[in-house]
């Protein structure tokens, strides 16, 4: 186990995190499987320098996924609700229909 094994570990996590704040579905599960599939990959790797211009890498995708993520937070779209008994606004970490007290 390398120096680098607690950081690539570190930075597997926060992609993971940050890739769950996508505001759509087929974003979030788009970054999430790229992620897990990339470190997947890559994870058997001996040689110092790939290891470290993988990393690097991550890190840029890490710091595109950040602003990506806020941007689509801006655009987020009212969803049509059909089932009856689920009315409310659009809400919550994953786009969750929060209901309303029918006052």
């Amino acid at each position: 186990m390398t120096a680098t094994a607690p950081q690539a570990r570190s930075l597997y996590r926060q992609l993971l995190r940050q890739g769950d704040q996508f505001a759509a579905y087929n974003f979030r599960e788009y970054a999430k499987r790229r992620t897990r599939d990339s470190f997947r990959e890559h994870q058997f790797m001996i040689d110092e320098v790939k290891i470290k211009a993988l990393l690097e890498r991550a890190k840029q995708d890490l710091h595109s996924m950040k602003r990506q993520t806020v941007v689509s937070q801006f655009f987020q779209l009212d969803r049509l609700v059909v089932e009856g008994g689920k009315t409310g606004k659009q809400g919550g970490r994953r786009n969750d229909i929060m209901r309303q007290t029918e006052e």
